[in-house]
């Protein structure tokens, strides 16, 4: 993963993707911390979803695209996908478009917010570009549908050496496999494959391998047991809100879509339309997607400082929002974490 280039004397451009529901109401959340942060960004916004269509009959405008291929970066609201009808996800069309074939997924737990579970400190890789989301599916007949998984050697070697890498970087000491090459011995056999050739690159990292529903079931009896998960798309979209789950639900667990040129910053949880506009959504996740932004950028210690003044509200408990037991607004939240941040670094220790 390429490092976004970034200078001390000019404000980066980013796109900035509101989104639908309460999309804009969490990242403009997201900005106001970054901004208090002390780190200086332009944001070139775009509409997408049905924001757009509303707006230009269009839910992926070529201003989006134009925008994304010029600035390279992205912190993006939810975007609302229909079930069973209407146009393709635009999460799943972003990706592909512009090879984000790493979705990393980072699940904390933190004190605070009450769960089931303590300490809990694993993350989710997710390959992004393939498996059964390559879209490929037909109707052979009335009443017959075909979809086609699709798994490549190229693509899985390609993942796999991220979440190494990842490890490797950030001092985490082992990443197991999600599988199912118990029944499907050809596709998932051959991501298993490629998993275990790359991990003999790196022999200070512990490798080893779970089928995918004894994982499911050992991450809700022993979630610690876990560091970095490795998996296929599908597998990985689902594993990764079972992960958020664990440590207090979507709205605390941030999200990012890297390729080799770029990178997509997004919260994981949806547009939520019933709490839309109400003031009621909340921020953390879209923030804490924010901070790996700016990690992205090389300030590393402003997005530290962002964590740190999350994990200080949350610890109070004196401010959460509703779906954390409180009845904190989403303004109230923002506010809170952005009273808690510690004074700003200098340029030089921000990018340390």
């Amino acid at each position: 993963m390429k490092k976004a280039p970034s200078s001390p004397d000019s404000a980066r451009l980013v796109t900035l993707i509101p989104g639908d529901g309460i999309g804009p109401e969490v990242i403009s959340a997201a900005v106001a911390v970054i901004e208090k942060s002390g780190v200086r960004l332009r944001w070139d916004e775009q509409l997408a979803g049905m924001a757009a269509v509303r707006h230009v009959g269009n839910p992926v405008p070529d201003a989006l695209i134009k925008s994304l291929r010029r600035t390279g970066v992205a912190l993006k609201g939810p975007l609302e996908t229909r079930v069973g009808e209407g146009y393709r996800s635009i999460n799943v069309y972003l990706r592909k478009t512009f090879n984000l074939y790493a979705n990393l997924r980072p699940v904390q737990s933190f004190k605070g917010v009450h769960t089931p579970f303590r300490d809990v400190n694993l993350v989710v890789v997710r390959e992004n570009t393939e498996d059964l989301y390559a879209g490929l599916e037909h109707e052979i007949t009335p009443g017959v549908v075909e979809s086609i998984k699709v798994i490549t050697s190229r693509a899985s070697r390609r993942i796999a050496r991220f979440a190494f890498e990842y490890a490797r970087r950030e001092g985490r000491s082992c990443v197991t496999a999600i599988h199912k090459a118990n029944i499907m011995k050809l596709s998932d056999g051959l991501f298993l494959k490629c998993a275990r050739e790359v991990s003999s690159d790196f022999p200070e990292i512990r490798y080893d391998e779970q089928i995918v529903d004894a994982a499911c079931m050992r991450l809700v009896s022993d979630p610690q047991a876990f560091d970095v998960l490795l998996l296929e798309n599908l597998y990985g979209d689902i594993v990764s809100d079972l992960c958020a789950g664990l440590v207090g639900g979507l709205g605390v667990v941030p999200g990012a879509n890297y390729g080799d040129k770029g990178a997509i910053f997004e919260a994981v949880h949806g547009t939520a339309p019933d709490i839309a506009g109400k003031g009621l959504a909340n921020p953390i996740a879209a923030i804490l997607s924010g901070a790996m932004l700016l990690e992205y950028l090389g300030h590393h210690q402003a997005a530290r400082r962002i964590r740190d003044a999350t994990g200080m509200v949350l610890q109070s408990g004196e401010t959460l929002t509703r779906d954390l037991g409180g009845s904190a607004t989403t303004r109230q939240i923002t506010d809170a974490i952005i009273a808690a941040l510690p004074a700003r670094a200098s340029s030089a220790a921000d990018r340390a």
